[in-house]
């Protein structure tokens, strides 16, 4: 989860009432921009653990005394605190890979480094295995947050305050048809984002037990609903068909000046700029509506793709940005890519993402499903080959092939790393009993029960 905005510090500005075709208007104009590719981006999100003895929480007091720290360094990337206190570093647009590589590891050295001399440390998990959810932050923007998403369960709060991502951003692409197209890589990126689900998943514990998902967070995401998590259909003009999601999309707040932010049930924006209540909503609220959907891909001017776990180890991160921009800005890759998913639709049943079997099964299974697997294959080997002609050092192509070697070519994720592990020390002995909930018929927990 990631915004730029400050949380209600531009309640005053764009007073303005917008009606419901101004809101079209604005989010057809400014959801794609298209044109060659040309930058690259990665959010990185951390959980922050201590450094001898990962599973023990770190008090609020610990972390924000760290974080004081942490802010005083000069660095490149934006430095963001999630609510749950998890830690994000956002790139700076890159005009190529390996300056968006360079520039974030410097600024994670430095953040190391910082956090080191208070014995904390930045761990690489898609979901918190150890501690329950717990709200680091209490702002307007984040009560009014946990209020709206504890309607329909305990998702939220995980999602809030127990996740950690690698979200890649991309340029939307040419207004023309082809492999670099903004039509063509808003379709590849919601049938790529289940194989890189698959391929990157992160996430299969929850306080200490298997969930039966190798991306929990991926199944958290689901939970959430198709309203504020969902994609919209694919089977439309890309702009027209954003539009209408957020148009059509739950208000999560109505921002005030002072005092707690109304948090209404089931009023859609649409309805909303119908009303005119609780007051009209005016252009800075449609901004801020904006950053309170969480689709797997975020069209914000460029694509911003949601989907991967945190990666284990210092440099995992780089594996998944590397693979994401050979896939979508090499042409030839890109056509490779096409090829490889186009098959995997049919599982989709032209449901929307997450919200449909592919993605649901890439969340349950990784790799181990067969034809995940076999995509994954193929993209992997179209990423290698297209890397170097992105300007793909060693040091990145050496660390995707070995990532292909371990893990793809294996029928393997990072989760099953975590799982065998868990299956050598078993649960901690602290933690008695299943946590997170029941089993469902389906053979899944559901984190809402």
């Amino acid at each position: 989860m990631s915004h730029t905005q400050s949380d209600g510090g531009d309640c005053t500005e764009h007073r303005t009432a917008v009606t419901e075709a101004e809101v079209e208007a604005l989010v057809r104009g400014i959801c794609f921009k298209t044109g060659p590719p040309r930058t690259l981006g990665v959010e990185l999100e951390w959980l922050v653990h201590p450094l001898e003895l990962p599973r023990l929480p770190v008090t609020p007091e610990r972390l924000e005394a760290a974080y004081t720290r942490v802010r005083a360094v000069p660095l490149e990337s934006a430095l963001t605190v999630e609510p749950g206190g998890q830690l994000e570093l956002s790139s700076p647009p890159a005009a190529s890979l390996m300056e968006c590589v360079d520039t974030v590891s410097a600024d994670l050295d430095a953040v190391r480094n910082v956090l080191a001399r208070d014995g904390l440390g930045l761990v690489g998990i898609g979901h918190d295995p150890w501690h329950a959810p717990r709200r680091f932050l209490h702002e307007p923007r984040y009560d009014a947050m946990e209020t709206c998403l504890d309607r329909t369960g305990p998702a939220g709060r995980h999602m809030m305050c127990a996740s950690a991502s690698v979200q890649v951003c991309v340029d939307a692409g040419h207004e023309e048809p082809g492999p670099l197209g903004h039509t063509r890589r808003w379709w590849l990126a919601h049938q790529l984002g289940a194989v890189l689900v698959a391929a990157f998943a992160n996430s299969p514990l929850i306080e200490g037990r298997p969930t039966g998902w190798q991306s929990t967070r991926q199944l958290v995401w689901t939970e959430i609903g198709a309203g504020r998590a969902g994609a919209p259909p694919l089977d439309g003009e890309p702009r027209a068909a954003w539009a209408r999601h957020v148009l059509d999309a739950p208000v999560m707040c109505v921002r005030r000046d002072g005092g707690p932010w109304d948090v209404p049930e089931g009023l859609t924006f649409r309805e909303w700029t119908r009303s005119g209540t609780p007051r009209p909503p005016t252009r800075a609220d449609l901004d801020y509506h904006l950053t309170t959907l969480f689709p797997p891909v975020r069209p914000r001017g460029h694509l911003e793709l949601r989907m991967i776990d945190a990666q284990p180890g210092e440099d995992g991160w780089i594996v998944p940005l590397a693979v994401t921009a050979a896939l979508f800005d090499d042409p030839e890759a890109a056509e490779t890519a096409y090829r490889a998913v186009k098959p995997l639709r049919e599982r989709a049943l032209s449901l929307p993402a997450p919200h449909n079997p592919l993605w649901v099964d890439a969340a349950r299974f990784g790799l181990a499903d067969p034809e995940l697997r076999e995509a994954a294959d193929v993209c992997f080997a179209a990423a290698l080959d297209a890397l170097p002609r992105l300007g793909a050092t060693a040091r990145v192509t050496d660390a995707v092939a070995a990532y292909r070697d371990r893990y793809v070519a294996r029928g393997r994720c990072p989760a099953d790393d975590l799982l065998d592990r868990f299956s050598v020390t078993g649960p901690p002995s602290s933690r008695p009993g299943p946590a997170g909930g029941t089993r469902t018929a389906h053979g899944r927990k559901d984190i809402r029960t």
